[in-house]
C-alpha cells in the first residue's frame, strides 16, 4: 500500500501526523480484453462474451473493449455492453488489447494490428491457419492459446466440451427442421407418431457431442444407433443414455446397413479416434435419398472424404445429396455465448491468480498444453508444420524463465 501524510493541528497547536491510503490509479494496473467481431468469412461466427459476463470482468478490474456491432447476431446491443461497463470501439482498438478473444483463428492483417507480446485466446482449428498467419504470430511474439485444448485439474477440456455439447444438440434440432417440407425436406416428423415408424438417427462416435445428439434425438422419439471402436466410451454412453440407444463397434458391414436406413447421420469421430475408418464413396452411395449428414468433427471431411463439406446455413438442399453439413453450432450463437462466458470468467480468474501468463503456463499444466505460439516460437507441432518453422518444446522456456 502507498501512504501519504496529512498535517493536522491538534488542540495544543502541535501537528498530528496521520497515515492514510493514497489514491492509486487503477488505469495503470488494468488488463484490457479485446473482443473483435467475427471476421468476414470466419468459419466460426460465434461470440464469446455476454453483457453479464462483461459486467463481471469489469467489476474484477478488467477493461473490456468490444467492436461495434460485434454481438448483433446474438441480439445483444452495443448499449447493453456499455451499461455493463465495456467500451464499444473500432476493430483496431480491440486488437490492440492485452488479451484478444476471437474464436476463429485471426487473419494475418488482424494479427499485425495486435500489440507485441499480447495474448490471443482462440480455437486451434489447424485447417484455418495459413503459413503467413503463423509467421505473423511468431513475429509479434503473440502468446496464442488454443481454448479447445485447455484442460482443467481433472483432465476435462471445458471449452471443447461445452461447444461439442451445443453442436450435438443443435444438429438434431436442425435435422428436425430440415426434414420438414418448408425447409426442402421430405415433410416427415423426426420422431414419428402413433402407428408410424420414427426416423432413424445414426451417430458415429460416443463422446460428449454424440451423447448430446443421441439424447436430443431419442427425446424427440427417433430411433438411435451409435457406433464407436472405443468400447469403454460406448459403455459410458449406455450408462448415461439408458436402453434407448443401440451401441455397436465400427464394423463396416453393420455401419453400412445403418447408413442405408438412416434419415439423419451425425459424425463426431476424428480421424485419430476412428483408427483409419472412413465412409468411402461406395458406402456413402448407399445413403438414403435426401438423408441429412452432419460432420461435427473439429476437422471435418476425414470420415466422409467423398462428400463435400458445406457450412450449415448455406443452401445445402441445392447442393444435393453428396454433401455433409459442418459448423452447425453457429446456428445457436446466443446459447454458445452464455455457456462460454461462464468458462471464460473462470479461466481469466485463474490467469490473474497466477500473476502472469508465464506463471500460469508453469503452474497450470492443462493451460500449458494449450499454448501453440510462445515468445516467438511455435510450441505446437501441427502449427509449426503449417508455419514451416521448427517446433520448440515449451518446457524449455518455462524451465529457464
Amino acid at each position: 500500500m502507498i501512504y501519504h501524510r496529512d498535517d493536522m493541528t491538534t488542540a495544543g497547536g502541535a501537528p498530528d501526523i496521520l497515515e492514510q491510503l493514497a489514491p492509486v490509479s487503477a488505469e495503470s494496473r488494468c488488463v484490457t480484453i479485446g473482443l473483435p467481431a467475427p471476421g468476414p468469412g470466419a468459419a466460426d461466427n460465434r461470440f464469446p462474451l455476454t453483457p453479464e459476463g462483461a459486467a463481471i470482468l469489469t467489476e474484477r478490474g478488467y477493461r473490456i473493449k468490444i467492436e461495434r456491432g460485434a454481438a448483433a447476431q446474438l441480439h445483444f446491443t452495443d448499449a447493453s455492453y456499455t451499461r455493463a461497463g465495456a467500451e464499444v470501439t473500432e476493430r483496431a482498438e480491440t486488437l490492440a488489447a492485452d488479451i484478444v478473444i476471437h474464436l476463429s483463428p485471426l487473419a494475418t492483417a488482424d494479427i499485425n494490428m495486435m500489440r507485441r507480446g499480447a495474448m490471443l485466446l482462440t480455437l486451434l482449428r489447424p485447417d484455418e491457419h495459413t503459413r503467413e498467419a503463423v509467421r505473423a504470430l511468431l513475429a509479434r511474439h503473440i502468446i496464442a492459446i488454443a481454448l479447445d485444448l485447455v484442460e482443467d485439474s481433472e483432465g476435462n477440456t471445458p471449452f471443447a466440451d461445452i461447444l461439442s455439447e451445443i453442436d450435438g444438440r443443435t444438429a438434431i434440432t436442425a435435422a428436425a427442421s430440415l426434414l420438414s417440407a418448408p425447409y426442402g425436406g421430405k415433410g416427415i416428423l423426426l420422431g414419428g407418431v402413433s402407428g408410424i415408424v420414427p426416423c432413424e438417427v445414426t451417430i458415429l462416435g460416443s463422446g460428449i457431442a454424440a451423447r448430446a445428439a443421441a439424447r436430443s434425438a431419442f427425446g424427440l422419439g427417433a430411433m438411435v444407433r451409435m457406433f464407436d471402436n472405443d468400447v469403454y466410451s460406448l459403455r459410458r454412453a449406455a450408462r448415461d443414455l439408458g436402453q434407448w440407444v443401440i451401441g455397436s463397434a465400427l464394423h463396416p458391414h453393420v455401419v453400412e446397413n445403418a447408413l442405408a436406413s438412416a434419415d439423419v447421420v451425425v459424425n463426431t469421430l476424428t480421424a485419430d479416434a476412428a483408427e483409419g475408418f472412413t465412409v468411402d464413396a461406395d458406402m456413402a452411395s448407399r445413403l438414403k435419398r435426401e438423408a441429412i449428414v452432419f460432420d461435427l468433427a473439429s476437422e471435418p471431411g476425414n470420415i466422409f472424404p467423398s462428400l463435400r463439406s458445406v457450412a450449415f446455413g448455406s443452401d445445402a438442399r441445392a447442393a444435393g445429396n453428396d454433401c455433409c453439413l459442418t459448423n452447425v453450432g453457429r446456428a445457436t450463437p446466443r446459447t454458445a455465448a452464455m455457456a462460454l462466458t461462464n468458462t471464460f470468467v473462470t479461466l481469466l480468474h485463474e490467469l490473474t491468480a497466477c500473476e502472469g501468463v508465464t506463471n500460469a503456463l508453469r503452474l497450470l499444466p492443462g493451460f500449458q498444453r494449450a499454448a501453440y505460439t510462445f515468445l516467438g516460437k511455435a510450441v505446437n507441432r501441427r502449427i509449426a508444420r503449417i508455419g514451416d518453422v521448427r517446433h520448440i518444446d515449451i518446457n524449455m522456456f518455462l524451465t529457464l524463465s
